[in-house]
């Protein structure tokens, strides 16, 4: 009857167990950070959703709540158009309100102001902001915006799931150091030829660098889902309430303004044109009735051949 023996290597037990344990920490670490994203974009929608009811002529875009997601990164972007004398107060003011949360919470990431023409302005902010607050400064912003007299135009919030990717770089990691746990233990097991062992540890190091990059790939997607980028654009004009996204006043006095330059410049070129013709006309005119052109016109009737007396045959 034939003996089956089983030998268990203390140390490579031991050393899977750390490995196993160190797994499941990373694993947990991810889940605590997706989880707590979610309960943080939760709570600021329910007090908004009490203290800020949106009225029904309200030009301030939609009152959508975006529902906190297990691991997506939002990112928004709202564009405005404000009076251009204004676009400087209301940029300075949105980058305050951002300074008065704190590097912890909000962070200035970019800043544009260009003088297009003599006043006609166009301006972005960029901002990195906690997750958990995004959304409000978001209106925050909307709210100081009408109050300048402007208006909303644009906005937009895009979501990336970031979760998926992290789950599968962990299965990833997982299957990995897998392998790298099984090359390692053939590696102290001994009786091998110098090829093979030289294989073997060209190998694990592959595996290590695979589990390296892995490692990154978690880190960036933990950063995106700890800050949440925001942006607003600012361009220059006025609104009134009940007309659309422009002035018609505004624009009724620039089509007058503009019709009465086109004229003014027809004029312009029709006297530019026929100034010198009448100019000569009068000079030829005057010339005729002076002294000089009187006496032009006796010596021309006295010399001119038609009053030359006729020919008696």
């Amino acid at each position: 009857m034939k003996r089956h023996v089983f030998v268990l290597d203390t140390p490579l037990i031991a050393t899977t167990m750390i490995l196993a344990g160190c797994q499941g920490a990373e694993e947990t670490k991810s889940r605590e950070a997706m989880s707590t994203m979610d309960v943080r974009e939760e709570a600021p929608m329910a007090e908004m959703a009490a203290s800020e009811p949106m009225s029904a002529d309200a030009v301030a875009g939609p009152n959508v709540r975006v529902s906190a997601a297990p691991g997506v990164a939002f990112n928004y972007r709202y564009a405005f158009r404000v009076p251009d004398a204004k676009i400087a107060a209301v940029q300075e003011e949105h980058a305050a309100a951002c300074e008065t949360l704190g590097l912890s919470r909000c962070r200035i990431t970019g800043m544009r102001y260009s003088l297009i023409d003599e006043d006609e302005v166009n301006a972005s902010l960029a901002f990195k902001l906690d997750p958990s607050i995004a959304r409000k400064f978001g209106k925050d912003a909307i709210a100081s915006v009408e109050k300048a007299k402007g208006i909303l135009v644009d906005s937009q919030i895009q979501g990336v799931d970031v979760g998926s990717g992290i789950s599968a770089s962990q299965r990833r990691s997982s299957d990995l150091q897998a392998e790298l746990t099984r090359i390692e233990a053939r590696l102290k097991a001994g009786g091998m030829g110098d090829r093979e062992r030289t294989e073997l540890q060209e190998q694990a190091q592959r595996i290590r660098e695979q589990l390296d990059g892995e490692r990154d790939t978690r880190r960036s997607g933990e950063e995106q889902l700890a800050t949440t980028p925001m942006e607003f654009s600012y361009s220059g004009g006025e609104g009134i309430p009940g007309f659309g996204s422009g002035n018609p006043f505004a624009g009724a006095w620039e089509t007058a303004i503009a019709s009465f330059v086109t004229m003014a410049s027809f004029l312009l070129l029709l006297i530019g044109g026929g100034l010198p013709w009448v100019l000569l006309g009068a000079l030829v005119l005057w010339l005729l009735r002076s002294p000089l052109g009187a006496g032009l016109r006796r010596w021309w009737g006295k010399n001119t051949p038609l009053n030359d007396a006729p020919v008696k045959e």
